[in-house]
């Protein structure tokens, strides 16, 4: 089948990160070898994956607003190049999702020594300064926007008014308030994926004390047998268990668990043992073939049995697994002609929450000026760089400065380091991808 050696490299790939980290996961704890490949500022990696993520986000959440005002810009267009760029958001989110599993392991392991150590109350303290003051500020503007009964960001009743999208959001479940009432505004709509996000970050701690250890089991493998179980779910998810409904295929919490728990084994398999030069240039070539199709020919696997068996975002988050595995113990860093868009994953989280207002101003301009096609590109263009540009102006200023403030407010959980995300020697930045 034409797909036929990716299905199979990707079992391949996906058993080897599993049992890898089965066979590795005696108290889940970073090794020695593993230890001295990740004292580098950046993983350039990533950074290049979330910058590709937000990238096609940006450029579907355009299109759509394009295609809502029949303006015919594809039409003289490949359809083939036209499915690349703009019609591969949702698997974007489904690549920031396992880098999400990947870096919230990953840190775990480094701060605690172990995931069985975790603290709890540390956990949940990080990752609310990390993610509330851009949430919450959010929030509240939208909530502004929505009294000043200003276009676009209107709550209707039909989707269960403003009071309901704001309990959604703040409870974890606006993905499933969609599912159920329809598509909320954009600024709105896509904090579906950090419902899915903060949920796995409400019970990962947990999981980690219970199930990583020997506290309760005579070996420590239900853990990453957990994980595996969401992975296999995962197409479920995306097919039978989605019946029929078109949002639930996109944004069932089996479907998103699937990509993050994809990326947990991987920081699993990753903390635990280093792999030779050879098999990491092996797994990051696979990788990115791996990745590379999966987003090229996105359109004809989402037509055939890829997509029909919701395997097609298997297939991704296996490849971007593989990638990010490979790239963090080479140390690998990104050529300069790549670093915009790596900058741009710098920022995701970021630019993620604030993209819809750049977006739909730019594109009242664009109606005003009359719908002109040859504007069409300059939307793309001004939208991206401003964008960008407003997502690093809010890390730089305000969500990054809060994170460090609330940080500093609370009592070192592990010691003596308290500046394990915050010292230059960090990991990775602690950054939500999205």
């Amino acid at each position: 089948m034409r797909y036929g050696w990716q299905l199979e490299l990707t079992i391949s790939c996906l058993t080897d990160l599993t049992m890898a980290a089965f066979m590795h996961n005696e108290d889940v704890a970073l090794s020695e070898s593993a230890a001295r490949a990740v004292t580098w500022k950046r993983l350039d990696g990533i950074d290049l994956l979330r910058g590709l993520s937000i990238l096609f986000v940006l450029m579907n959440h355009i299109n759509i607003r394009l295609l809502g005002a029949d303006v015919p810009y594809t039409e003289l267009l490949p359809a083939q190049l036209v499915h690349i760029l703009v019609w591969n958001a949702q698997l974007g989110v489904q690549m920031f999702f396992a880098i999400s599993g990947f870096l919230i392991t990953s840190i775990t392991i480094r701060r605690w020594g172990s995931l069985p150590q975790v603290s709890v109350r540390g956990f949940y303290l990080f990752r609310f300064a990390r993610i509330a003051p851009l949430l919450f500020l959010l929030l509240a503007v939208l909530c502004a926007l929505h009294f000043a009964d200003v276009q676009n960001y209107v709550v209707t009743a039909e989707t269960g008014g403003l009071g309901r999208a704001l309990l959604a959001a703040l409870t974890l479940h606006l993905n499933e308030l969609e599912i159920h009432r329809g598509y909320l505004p954009g600024n709105w709509d896509i904090l579906w994926s950090l419902s899915i996000e903060e949920m796995f970050y409400l019970f990962f701690p947990l999981a980690c004390l219970l199930l990583a250890g020997k506290r309760f089991f005579s070996r420590s493998i239900v853990f990453p047998a957990l994980l595996f179980a969401f992975v296999l779910l995962g197409p479920f998810g995306r097919t039978l268990f989605a019946h029929g409904n078109e949002i639930a295929e996109d944004y069932s919490y089996l479907g998103g668990m699937e990509g993050i728990s994809l990326g947990c084994l991987t920081a699993l398999a990753v903390s635990s043992r280093r792999f030779s030069r050879r098999a990491n240039w092996a797994l990051g070539i696979a990788g990115t073939i791996v990745v590379s199709a999966s987003l090229i020919f996105s359109w004809q696997a989402y037509r055939g049995w890829l997509g029909k068996t919701g395997l097609n975002f298997t297939l991704l988050g296996v490849g971007t697994c593989m990638f990010i595995a490979a790239t963090t113990q080479m140390e690998w860093r990104s050529p300069r002609v790549l670093g915009p868009l790596a900058r741009m994953g710098r920022y995701s989280y970021e630019i993620y929450l604030t993209h819809m207002f750049v977006v739909f101003t730019l594109f009242d301009l664009f109606l005003h000026a009359g719908k002109p096609m040859r504007g069409v590109p300059i939307l793309f263009v001004f939208a991206i760089l401003f964008a960008a540009l407003l997502g690093a102006g809010v890390a730089n200023l305000y969500s990054e400065p809060a994170n460090r403030f609330l940080r500093s407010r609370t009592s070192n959980p592990v010691g003596s380091d308290a500046s394990v995300e915050i010292a230059p020697t960090r990991l990775v930045r602690d950054n939500q991808a999205r």
